[in-house]
């Protein structure tokens, strides 16, 4: 017997409120694994390296609210149920990686961005947009966003100083984890997205990064 509780849309809508605030406020987003970071030294950066490392990180903060958001409202408006699950696991398992980040960033004397209220409001909708077109668009998104996370992620970690192991070993899991998102949205019937619309995904992406980077 299915004993699967059946959520009404003002549960759902009590629900993204709830998600909101997890995302948004700091501290809020508990992590259901330790930091990567947590066994390593935390060794001295310059001024430089630490304002340059505490930006990458903050992009990447941003980008984790972001990822939240759109998981939220893809969620919201997915067809089937097994895809409403698929975001809503998704959107669990990212918590980790806005955690790890919010933690590194502070241990940096640093803060999230000041636009986070605002990309979030807009990948909200975007999620939501591609939830209401289809499924399979909607885990096409998934992949195509993943993807460009990963490229993100590649250049930071060629920015990072070689000292700084702790948020290496944040990042190197991070990436970990996005490849298997996009290739799980992709096995999950998504749809692969052509090459003009990654671009203007990429030229969005590039928005977000040049803004929160200070912030």
């Amino acid at each position: 017997m299915n004993l699967q509780r059946q959520y009404s849309p003002a549960d759902r809508l009590l629900m993204q409120a709830d998600a909101a605030l997890r995302t948004l406020l700091p501290f809020s987003g508990q992590p259901a694994r330790p930091s990567p970071a947590q066994a390593l030294l935390d060794t001295p950066l310059d001024e430089h390296e630490r304002r340059h490392v505490c930006g990458l990180m903050r992009i990447n903060h941003t980008g984790e609210v972001c990822a939240q958001a759109l998981y939220q409202g893809q969620a919201l408006t997915a067809k089937l149920p097994e895809t409403r699950q698929s975001m809503e696991q998704a959107a669990d398992e990212e918590i980790d990686h806005l955690a790890w980040c919010e933690q590194r960033i502070r241990e940096l004397g640093g803060r999230p961005s000041l636009l986070n209220p605002l990309f979030y409001g807009l990948s909200l909708g975007i999620g939501a947009g591609a939830g209401l077109i289809s499924d399979r668009v909607s885990l096409g998104f998934v992949a195509a966003t993943e993807d460009q996370v990963v490229r993100h992620l590649d250049s930071h970690l060629q920015e990072l100083p070689g000292s700084d192991l702790r948020s290496r070993a944040i990042l190197e899991q991070m990436r970990h984890d996005e490849l298997e998102h996009a290739s799980n949205a992709l096995e999950a019937g998504g749809l692969r997205f052509p090459a003009s619309v990654k671009f203007g995904m990429r030229l969005l992406a590039k928005v977000m990064t040049s803004s929160t980077y200070r912030l």
